[in-house]
């Protein structure tokens, strides 16, 4: 069966300034709910598609009485398909493969209408609905878990620090430049991301750092030449990452090791710590403290542009507190304790849930 045979396209003209705090039904976006309005669009529930922007070809299951904004996708379930099903259908799509523009990126549903899979009868859909629900209540309790560990490892760095910005401890401050051998961010190769390739070496993007770890999906990979070209940010083992532009600056983690040899765009900074001095482990922490996250978001709004930014000055001119290295040393033996919880975690989902649902949806719904 073709996705047009089982669904109709829906549109919206909503703007994000039409919706407010204090409507009765809610309204879709990329990221969720994004405010209220005293009317909705779709009665019956339906399947939210990003068609602009970030996120795009993501699709999301919404309630009846709901409304989208403009930069999503209407999928209206015909009586044939129940709409839970139809929504893991499109999940395993992966839609963003038909995405057109270059600054703006969109997608059209005349380009993915006639993507196919199996409509089996209502009963083996609920059948298969049931199962899907199980296994993401299973996900949904280990993801928890993991964000349990990542608040240990928080309130472990308070409890040991204090709040770096108040400093109640009383830790001495320094420049963060006179504690790393390195701050720098690289470029972008000529001809952009027509020039990556399908393998070679990692070439770190915004889209890759995220808080406390790196996201591998879209990690881009250049050729020796333009490596070369990038001598001057060679990623090394214990670099920290943190993103200096647009809507993700501020955003830091540590590198992997199985992504050398690498280089970073110009969005992207290393900080490369003095290891008698200053942790890695520590100064990725620090970041992600609240407090300190606060004082990163505000420098990167400080410059009154329309674009976030960090500029590499200002990296060094950042005010840290210092603790004995051994201390940060006790600190970064806690976190890998930690650590090895969340990685028997991950391989969990990993290996046994989510090769599960992708093995369940390939066998039932994809041809």
């Amino acid at each position: 069966m073709k996705l047009k045979d089982v669904c109709i396209k829906g549109t919206s003209n909503i703007r994000q300034k039409d919706v407010n705090d204090s409507g009765r039904y809610p309204v879709y976006g990329a990221a969720g709910p994004v405010g209220f309005m005293n009317s909705f669009q779709y009665d019956e529930p339906y399947v939210g598609v990003v068609k602009d922007g970030a996120g795009i070809g993501r699709a999301t299951y919404l309630p009846s009485n709901s409304s989208i904004i403009g930069t999503m996708q209407a999928l209206i379930p015909k009586k044939n398909v129940l709409p839970k099903y139809l929504y893991y259908a499109v999940s395993s799509m992966h839609l963003e493969k038909y995405y057109s523009g270059a600054t703006i990126p969109h997608i059209y549903f005349k380009n993915y209408k006639h993507e196919r899979f199996v409509l089996v009868s209502k009963k083996e859909q609920e059948q298969i609905i049931w199962r899907f629900s199980l296994l993401e209540k299973m996900i949904s309790n280990k993801q928890q878990q993991l964000l349990k560990l990542d608040e240990l490892i928080k309130a472990r760095f308070v409890e040991m620090f204090g709040d770096p910005i108040s400093n109640k401890k009383s830790w001495k401050k320094r420049l963060l430049n006179d504690l790393v051998d390195k701050i720098g961010s690289g470029a972008t190769p000529k001809g952009g991301k027509e020039s990556y390739q399908d393998h070679g070496i990692s070439f770190i993007r915004s889209m890759n750092v995220h808080d406390g770890y790196f996201n591998y999906k879209d990690l881009a990979y250049i050729n020796s030449t333009q490596a070369k070209q990038l001598s001057n940010v060679i990623v090394q083992s214990q670099d920290v990452f943190i993103n200096i532009t647009g809507a993700s600056v501020a955003r830091s983690c540590i590198v992997p090791d199985d992504i050398l040899p690498a280089r970073v765009n110009q969005h992207v900074s290393i900080i490369r710590c003095k290891s008698d001095v200053l942790n890695p482990i520590f100064i990725n922490n620090l970041f992600l403290n609240d407090s300190f996250k606060r004082i990163l978001l505000s420098i990167g709004l400080s410059g009154g542009a329309t674009r976030q930014a960090i500029t590499k000055k200002q990296l060094e001119m950042l005010k840290i507190i210092l603790p004995p290295i051994s201390l940060q040393n006790e600190f970064a033996n806690f976190v890998h304790q930690v650590d090895k919880s969340k990685f028997e975690n991950i391989v969990y989902l990993n290996k046994t849930l989510l090769n599960k649902i992708l093995s369940q949806i390939g066998d039932v719904i994809r041809d």
